[in-house]
């Protein structure tokens, strides 16, 4: 199968430190380090289904920045980060009760926020067949802002996919900031991602329903707006048309992470050339598979895992 250019895509990761166990924050004693962040989540999936990726951003000359570099490399990701002399943002993250994670940042004026225009790699925006970013970018610092449009601007200029997932975050910027920001980010780009309260707020409709917030959500522009809806699945307006699937019955065991899983299953299928039913498909089973397991991206599904989904629950 051909594949149809390489995955752009950038912003803030951090390195993230999650309570090994269930129950009241001040009473766990140990934690595991990873990284984490929307951007390069997407990237780890999309890399483990087959789609080459290119990754960029900035990171602190501190050992969080030097985990960071290490592990996308070691994910087979082209990764360019910018070493900077502010700190590597910091996630820690714990579950009071199960299914239900409580993530605490630590990143005003960190590494990532410093993000600047002059950091892009135009060339590889050039060549790529999607760039890709979300919503956390231009809530970071006015100078990522920044970053974020000239990217778009940029994509745009040389007739490349622009992928958007509006992935808003309250902790970073109240939703009256943020509404016309992403809502101009929405009307410029290809593909548009969102989860139903995050249509509702961009457009400012009010729908109970994924494919009604799908449907408002196409209006603002978009060829591609997908619309995910949780165990409810997605629906997508693709050309016009409207398409659904069911989420996949799955013990949820970690949340965090199944919106990026469910991207990057999306936009590794669509560089592979696939129809618009299997990038569903293969995206609904990619987020199933990253909520039945802890962690941010570290047991994200490759795809022979994809493969067997539906198949025999014990491999012999």
């Amino acid at each position: 199968m051909d594949v149809q250019g390489r995955l752009v895509t950038f912003g803030e990761t951090m390195g993230l430190f999650a309570a090994s166990r269930t129950g009241r924050f001040g009473l766990e004693r140990n934690f595991s380090l990873g990284i984490g962040g929307a951007e390069s989540n997407v990237a780890i999936q999309a890399a483990r289904l087959g789609a080459p990726v290119t990754w960029f951003g900035r990171v602190g000359l501190d050992s969080a920045g030097d985990l960071i570099g290490r592990l996308l490399i070691a994910e087979g990701i082209e990764t360019i980060a910018i070493r900077d002399p502010g700190f590597t943002g910091l996630m820690v993250k714990h579950e009071r009760f199960a299914g239900s994670s409580h993530v605490d940042y630590h990143r005003a004026g960190s590494a990532g926020s410093r993000l600047s225009p002059s950091d892009i790699p135009t060339d590889k925006v050039h060549a790529a067949g999607i760039l890709h970013l979300t919503g956390i970018t231009p809530a970071l610092s006015p100078r990522a802002r920044a970053t974020a449009f000239e990217a778009v601007e940029i994509a745009q200029g040389a007739g490349v996919t622009v992928s958007f997932d509006i992935n808003y975050r309250r902790k970073l910027w109240a939703a009256d900031e943020a509404a016309p920001v992403l809502r101009d980010l929405v009307a410029r780009s290809n593909i548009v991602f969102a989860g139903r309260d995050e249509a509702n707020l961009v457009t400012g409709e009010h729908s109970t329903a994924g494919a009604g917030a799908a449907e408002h959500l196409s209006r603002l522009g978009g060829e591609e707006v997908i619309v995910k809806d949780g165990a409810r699945g997605c629906f997508a307006v693709v050309a016009g048309s409207v398409h659904r699937r069911s989420a996949l019955s799955v013990a949820v065991v970690d949340p965090v992470g199944a919106g990026d899983a469910f991207v990057g299953g999306y936009l590794a299928d669509r560089l592979l050339g696939e129809d618009v039913e299997t990038r569903l498909l293969t995206a609904i089973k990619a987020g199933g598979l990253a909520v039945s397991v802890p962690g941010d991206c570290e047991n994200l599904p490759y795809r022979s895992d994809v493969m067997t989904v539906g198949g025999d629950d014990v491999s012999r």
